[in-house]
């Protein structure tokens, strides 16, 4: 079985310790309960709880004011793509019929 990664610093060379993952580069440690959960926080979800990934389309479930123009409910993002670096805020990006790119 392989060990995970560190969840603070991403290093490598976890060690177990009984039931601990212990990271000799931070120092860092946690249990398989913890790593279970910080797995879960970093999966995206739409507002109903639903996973997302890159390449599903999505629907606007209200009016969106951007800029001096709005998105009206139901209009459709397609080609949703995951970004690795939030942009201010906005971890997804999207394209909307009528209107072009757009982070979500």
């Amino acid at each position: 079985m392989a060990l995970p990664v560190c969840p603070k610093c991403e290093g490598e060379h976890t060690y177990e310790d009984g039931h601990l993952y212990i990271c000799p580069l931070c120092f860092f440690e946690w249990t398989d309960e913890c790593a279970r959960a910080a797995e879960e926080a970093s999966i995206v979800r739409d507002s109903n709880g639903n996973p997302i990934e890159d390449g599903d389309n999505a629907t606007i479930i209200r009016d969106l004011k951007v800029g001096k123009d709005t998105i009206k409910q139901g209009a459709k993002v397609k080609g949703i793509r995951i970004l690795d670096v939030p942009v201010d805020g906005h971890d997804i990006e999207g394209k909307v019929d009528g209107f072009g790119s757009l982070y979500l």
